[in-house]
């Protein structure tokens, strides 16, 4: 994985209570994770954002374990982008990171598909040319 594609990465905070009976980052936390910085992102990638008004669902999570993440581990971070926008739906990829000397180690990776939602009509929605060109100008899609 190429951690150099990605144009916004977040510090994370690996809590005592994220840890498993094993000692290591449970599964499940990585989706966590993922929610923490997804708002993050869009706020930097879509600086018009309004979550009143604005709003997708996510359609599907997945989350690849690579290698086990520690309580003591080194600047762990989760990196962020924009992989694929459709008519009604964008890709977003996730890599969590941290440190050892000069190397990043990937702990894990996944991605969440987004769909644009109408708050009052509750219905699926075409993304917003402003929302399109915004993540497209961010992650250079």
């Amino acid at each position: 994985m190429d951690i150099g594609k990605f144009n916004f990465t977040l510090p994370i905070q690996v809590r005592w209570s994220d840890l498993d009976p094993l000692g290591h980052v449970n599964n499940a936390v990585f989706v966590t994770y993922f929610e923490i910085v997804r708002g993050h992102f869009m706020i930097n990638a879509c600086p018009g954002w309004d979550w009143k008004k604005d709003m997708f669902l996510i359609a599907n999570v997945t989350a690849n374990l690579h290698k086990e993440l520690l309580l003591t581990a080194v600047e762990p971070a989760v990196n962020i982008r924009t992989s694929k926008i459709g008519n009604k739906s964008f890709v977003l990829e996730y890599a969590v990171t941290s440190k050892n000397g000069d190397k990043t180690i990937v702990h894990a990776t996944g991605t969440t598909t987004q769909i644009m939602f109408d708050m009052k009509t509750r219905t699926t929605i075409e993304i917003p040319d402003w929302v399109r060109r915004s993540l497209g100008a961010f992650d250079g899609l």
